[in-house]
């Protein structure tokens, strides 16, 4: 497995479940996930939601994307420090790419849309084959 493979994973199965800690307690909510390219893995939130306050406070964080076959199915973790992006042409992307994000009165210039991208970190897949064997960590 390598890089690619975690980017068509993750373009292919967008919901995806954000730890993030709050003081000392881990938190932990189910995201649409925006997409994924060789310069990383990308998010859209908003300066109202709780998590981004708390990946200001600490942009460490990991993602669970899990893609359900039979009883049990395969599940790809990433882990690395958030980077947000202030970049008006991602800004205008996001709301092409999600339009609903406009009925909330977003705009490109709105203080309030916030992306941000995992642009370094660790990933790896699990399986039930590979359950008990030592991680492969793709490294990025």
């Amino acid at each position: 497995m390598n890089l690619q493979d975690c980017i068509t994973f993750t373009n292919e199965n967008p919901v995806c479940f954000l730890a993030t800690t709050e003081g000392n307690q881990p938190r932990v909510r189910a995201l649409g996930f925006w997409f994924a390219d060789e310069t990383g893995f990308y998010f859209q939130t908003g300066t109202m939601k709780t998590f981004f306050s708390q990946l200001q406070k600490n942009p460490k964080t990991e993602v669970c994307f899990y893609r359900q076959q039979g009883m049990i199915g395969t599940m790809l973790r990433i882990s690395g420090e958030v980077e947000f992006i202030h970049d008006r042409k991602m800004n205008e992307r996001v709301l092409n790419d999600r339009p609903f994000l406009k009925g909330f009165g977003l705009t490109p210039d709105s203080p309030e849309l916030v992306l941000f991208r995992i642009p370094h970190g660790e990933a790896h897949f699990w399986t039930m084959e590979n359950n008990l064997k030592p991680k492969e960590i793709i490294g990025f």
